[in-house]
């Protein structure tokens, strides 16, 4: 099973229990005893505290998503729907390209056209 699929799945057997204890439906995916969260902001502060990365933006988790999926190679198209983004030119503005990534793509080129052959088989 996927790591993601069994978090969630943990989480949601997490809010069955708190239901059954409280004898009622808890209706928030994000909440603290079974009750809703009034303030995201303040909540991912105090979650990035606690695991010891204070002053992380919760935006740049989606820069990260997206940066994770173009890595994968996951199709774009299927990477806009996980990640919400309508167009693809919002959707590139998170696809940041780093020093590393350029690397990576002289590499393979290098790779292709070690034989000596640079015109990619075309002759």
């Amino acid at each position: 099973m996927p790591p993601l699929r069994a978090l969630l799945e943990r989480r949601l057997e997490h809010t069955r229990r708190c239901e059954r204890a409280q004898g009622r439906i808890i209706p928030w995916v994000f909440r603290r005893s079974g009750r809703p969260i009034k303030s995201m902001a303040k909540a991912w502060r105090a979650a990035c505290r606690k695991a010891g990365a204070p002053g992380r933006l919760l935006h740049d988790q989606r820069r990260a998503a997206v940066r994770n999926l173009e890595r994968a190679g996951v199709p774009r198209a299927v990477a806009m729907k996980m990640t919400g983004h309508k167009t693809e030119l919002v959707y590139r503005r998170y696809a940041i390209v780093v020093e590393a990534d350029l690397r990576e793509a002289g590499a393979k080129l290098a790779a292709v056209t070690a034989n000596g052959d640079n015109f990619g088989g075309l002759r």
